[in-house]
């Protein structure tokens, strides 16, 4: 199974995509960073970022989609535009069929590191050691799109979905 995570953000788009074996062991297929400039119009970063985010799925065809949900932020604007750009995942992943599973910074940081209140530092290396990757991802984005896609993949959210895929995977032979 192949799950895409997002860090949604209009300056910085995380997309950290892992697979999922039959052992619901994970390990790392790529990570991308989307940007826009603030200086452009919001309709323009908007589109820029849907027409981002779209190759990457046609480009990596996931079966799910973690995005990290939109929280309290005492800054009302990076608010606006981190949900604005969840939206614009959401619409994607609606266009193509597949189901929206959304964490809780909280969520993200046990699933991965055990503590929900780690730091940044804590969940880059916990990433880099999970995916056994050579070097830690970054920008922090990076690493935070990986940890969400980890996330799903151990969180009871999407089991079922999760086995059913692994099922069927397997009855077609492939895996």
């Amino acid at each position: 199974m192949r799950i895409l995570g997002i860090d949604p953000g209009l300056t910085r788009c995380g997309v950290g995509i892992v697979d999922l074996n039959a052992n619901r062991r994970a390990s790392f297929v790529a990570v991308h960073v989307l940007r826009t400039p603030s200086t452009n119009e919001l309709p323009a970063r908007l589109f820029e970022l849907e027409s981002g985010l779209s190759d990457l799925f046609a480009t990596y065809q996931p079966d799910a989609i973690a995005i990290e949900r939109v929280f309290s932020q005492h800054n009302v604007r990076t608010a606006m535009g981190t949900a604005q750009a969840s939206a614009v995942a959401m619409l994607i992943a609606a266009r193509n069929q597949l189901d929206v599973a959304m964490y809780t910074p909280t969520e993200v940081k046990a699933a991965v590191t055990g503590y929900g209140r780690a730091d940044k530092a804590q969940i880059t290396s916990m990433v880099t050691r999970l995916l056994n990757l050579a070097e830690p991802p970054k920008p922090a984005d990076a690493a935070d799109a990986l940890a969400l896609a980890l996330c799903h993949a151990w969180k009871g959210h999407g089991k079922s979905r999760i086995a059913e895929h692994l099922a069927k995977q397997a009855t077609v032979g492939v895996g």
